[in-house]
């Protein structure tokens, strides 16, 4: 079995290197060839186009920014039919987008999945990302095993969209909880408060989340660069999870919040940075 990976960022590249570590023959696409450098030196097979990475292959893994980075890459005429291939999408999209997606997917006689994955760089490096996958259950069985290079036990959530859909939930718990915990950072920093003090009462009660111990150091010292989730696609993913939201009637205004929060991060010139950048928006520095 060959396969396809379309897309070589941030996580896309340490997940192909997991698939030439486990010696699956691999060949790859990306827009600007000097991202495919580290995967070619691993061994991996670099094409000019989608068409001749689909044509190669049995199964096609896209690790793109959004939905129509997904189809304008790899639903565009010159990519022959899909028959016999199978497409595993692994970004994150809306559920409403990934069904979509899959009906084009289908009409061209390929078969699709979805598998979204939650974690970052060095949970990719590692193979212990969360691998929530929307597929029937025929679909999952036949793909587990590939779908185990990047997490050691990929979950079934459901039919296509239920991934997508969980995968928004988690990325709004990420925004929502850092947003929250830098504002609590920046009061009791602004009233004086020994920060250490503030985190080991923090650590102690129900209220603790590790992730605020893995950005504190950023948020602490102001620095946000070494991104391994930039603010923009934090920002990309509030969006979508908004939108989503609205359409079954959810009330989404303390998420609004974070999203006049994320802008203002990105209007600091924070756009690519770290999204522990939320802080630079709650808790301005001050002249």
């Amino acid at each position: 079995m060959k396969v396809a990976l379309l897309g070589t960022g941030l996580m896309g590249t340490p997940m192909g290197q997991r698939l030439l570590s486990a010696n699956v023959p691999l060949v790859v696409y990306n827009r600007t060839l000097a991202k495919v450098e580290p995967l070619k030196t691993a061994g991996a097979e670099i094409v000019n186009s989608v068409a001749d990475a689909v044509s190669g292959s049995d199964c096609v893994i896209t690790m793109l920014t959004n939905a129509q980075a997904v189809r304008e890459t790899l639903l565009s005429e010159a990519v022959p039919d899909l028959e016999s291939r199978t497409v595993i999408q692994m970004g994150t999209i809306a559920p409403a987008e990934s069904k979509a997606l899959h009906q084009e997917v289908v009409a061209l006689n390929g078969d699709y999945l979805e598998a979204p994955v939650l974690g970052s760089i060095p949970q990719a490096e590692a193979g212990e990302l969360i691998v929530m996958v929307g597929a029937s259950p025929e679909q999952f069985q036949q793909w587990q095993s590939l779908l185990k290079f990047f997490g050691p036990e990929p979950c079934l959530i459901g039919p296509v969209g239920q991934a997508a859909s969980l995968k928004l939930a988690m990325n709004q718990l990420i925004a929502s909880l850092t947003a929250a915990f830098a504002l609590s950072l920046g009061f009791v920093q602004r009233q004086g408060v020994d920060v250490e003090q503030f985190m080991q009462v923090l650590r102690q009660s129900a209220l603790y989340a590790p992730t605020f111990d893995k950005k504190l150091s950023n948020m602490h010292s102001r620095d946000f660069s070494n991104a391994n989730f930039p603010t923009k696609h934090l920002l990309k993913d509030v969006d979508l999870f908004l939108k989503e939201a609205a359409a079954v009637g959810l009330d989404t205004s303390s998420l609004d919040g974070v999203k006049h929060l994320l802008d203002n991060a990105i209007a600091q010139g924070l756009m690519e940075a770290d999204y522990s950048a939320l802080f630079a928006a709650v808790s301005p520095q001050e002249s």
